[in-house]
């Protein structure tokens, strides 16, 4: 019985010191008579899912990347001026510029800029442009590469002035009372193209070259006209000299009275070309100097006289009505 009894304290002192190491409460001997407390309920930490992993042989698909804003593209400046071709002066005033770029369908070039500016400034893309400045009738072209690092570049115009005016003997004629036109020869024809209508004092930009000028004062017969030569470069003043007078036509009941109003009034050459028809008291006429016919018809009556213009004599011409 004693023998039992020993046999249980045993057991029970190394079940208790058993489980003391077992917990980590331990340091030494444990004492039979004071058994450690149990620990709390403590919730046990879950631990993350692990990632899926695919399996052999099947495709994974990718995921989409969104495309983000294409990069902008850096501008290049371009710098041009003109020169007349020769002499290389640097043109001024005058020019007008025009940027094309060729299409990709083979259709016309199209204008991507356009300055008056005699040295524009441009801020384009990078890339093959046709430069086009034009100077009056006059131009030139050429093709260039723009690269981002930019370009300063020029264009050389075969051009000229032309400025024309007209007199008579040593006096000027108003520019008003003038008109111009241009012509380009064409195989023996000095009137084979017309350039252009001008007025009197009006500075005319032309390619270089011979031109055929037919210069009207008034609006009838006084005309006149000469070859000028248009040099690369300079202004070429053109003055034309007519031969002409004004005539101021009336008909009277006698010498210097008084106009009869509303008369009808025909200028004729002697061989009954009619050069020039004209209605009212006194109607005023530029003619060439040389022979004429007038006629005046007032009230479904005729009356005529011949009559002669001097190259400078301005003066009046009466018909007698009887």
């Amino acid at each position: 019985m004693f023998e039992c009894e020993g046999f249980e304290r045993r057991r029970r002192r190394l079940g208790l010191r058993t489980a003391a190491l077992l917990l980590g409460l331990a340091s030494g001997p444990v004492s039979a008579q004071a058994p450690a407390p149990a620990p709390p309920n403590l919730p046990l930490p879950v631990p993350a899912p692990a990632p899926a992993q695919p399996t052999i042989g099947t495709a994974v698909e990718p995921t989409p990347v969104q495309p983000g804003p294409p990069p902008a593209t850096q501008q290049a400046a371009l710098r041009l001026s003109a020169q007349f071709a020769g002499d290389r002066k640097p043109i001024r005033s005058g020019l007008v510029w025009r940027i094309l770029t060729e299409t990709a369908d083979g259709s016309p070039p199209r204008i991507v800029a356009r300055s008056a500016d005699a040295e524009p400034l441009f801020t384009l893309d990078p890339g093959t442009y046709l430069l086009h400045a034009a100077y009056g009738f006059a131009s030139g072209t050429k093709r260039i590469s723009l690269g981002p690092q930019g370009l300063r570049d020029q264009v050389a115009i075969s051009a000229g002035g032309l400025s024309l005016g007209g007199s008579i003997g040593d006096a000027p004629i108003a520019p008003a009372q003038l008109a111009f036109q241009i012509f380009v020869p064409l195989q023996g024809n000095s009137e084979g193209r017309l350039v252009t209508n001008a007025r009197g004092g009006e500075m005319i930009r032309l390619p270089e070259g011979t031109y055929h000028v037919v210069s009207t004062y008034g609006d009838s017969n006084a005309i006149q006209r000469a070859d000028v030569k248009v040099e690369s470069g300079k202004v070429t003043d053109a003055t034309l000299h007519h031969r002409a007078a004004r005539v101021t036509l009336k008909l009277v009941a006698a010498p210097g009275g008084e106009a009869f109003a509303g008369t009808a009034f025909s200028v004729l050459t002697p061989g009954g070309d009619v050069i020039r028809e004209a209605i009212g008291a006194f109607p005023q006429v530029i003619l060439a100097e040389g022979d004429y016919v007038l006629i005046a018809r007032q009230e479904g009556q005729v009356f005529s006289r011949d009559f002669k213009v001097e190259s400078g004599l301005d003066r009046d011409i009466e018909v007698l009505a009887r």
